[in-house]
């Protein structure tokens, strides 16, 4: 990708080890930071690039940076692509009213981007209380800056950035049960609804984008696991 992807640290974060977007996983560990191959890093960016997206509106910055993604025939490259063209047409002022409108729930096109809201039609529900068991088991914790719950489409980007990225220190495969319990069940249709849209031109291709992604990662994790998510992935961006 062509633009670095994560979310400034000193603005969420108060933990011992480089974590991201609200989280704060200063729990000690004796796992080892293990290394990634270079698919894995891409697809660590792409989830901190959805997890600051969805965590606040588009400064200028983040903008002119996704002016510069280049992108490819593959369904991932067009999005790119066509996220690098709405960067281009929107601005900071027009990037934060579509933010307001879409997620402070306050229109009725606003969509409500939490777990609890897809899964059970509320807020606060057991998709949350879940969620908070399984971060209380990895050592993750929001950060006090970080006011959304957790079950927040954006939180849970980043908390898949760290995984995949192994700047949460986890054991194998976590990445795949964790995606499979907190975010196959619901996000897909999420980004779906995003991308439908009609009232924000920017946010409606980070709509494509997102679901575009999540079908890969969804195809990838069904695969053997000898295979892993990596294959599909490359197959996609290659």
């Amino acid at each position: 990708m062509g633009v670095h992807c994560r979310v400034d640290p000193s603005r969420f974060i108060r933990s011992r080890r480089p974590v991201f977007c609200g989280l704060d996983a200063a729990v000690e560990t004796t796992l080892p930071r293990r290394g990634i191959c270079e698919i894995d890093t891409a697809r660590a960016r792409e989830y901190a690039l959805l997890a600051t997206l969805l965590s606040r509106s588009p400064d200028a910055q983040l903008l002119s940076g996704l002016v510069d993604l280049r992108g490819d025939a593959s369904p991932i490259g067009q999005a790119h692509t066509a996220l690098a063209e709405a960067a281009r047409q929107s601005s900071q002022e027009s990037g934060a009213r579509e933010y307001f409108d879409l997620f402070s729930g306050l229109n009725e096109d606003a969509l409500l981007p939490y777990a609890s809201h897809y899964l059970t039609d509320t807020l606060y529900g057991r998709p949350l209380a879940r969620l908070r068991n399984k971060l209380q088991l990895l050592g993750i914790m929001k950060s006090a800056d970080w006011t959304e719950p957790e079950d927040h489409a954006g939180f849970l980007c980043e908390i898949m950035s760290n995984l995949v990225s192994g700047d949460i220190s986890a054991l194998p495969g976590t990445d795949l049960i964790f995606f499979e319990e907190h975010l196959a069940p619901w996000i897909g249709r999420f980004f779906a609804d995003l991308q439908a849209t009609k009232s924000a031109d920017f946010y409606q291709v980070v709509g494509t984008l997102g679901r575009t992604f999540i079908e890969i990662e969804t195809e990838a994790f069904e695969l053997p696991r000898e295979r892993g998510p990596s294959s599909t992935f490359y197959r996609y961006t290659s």
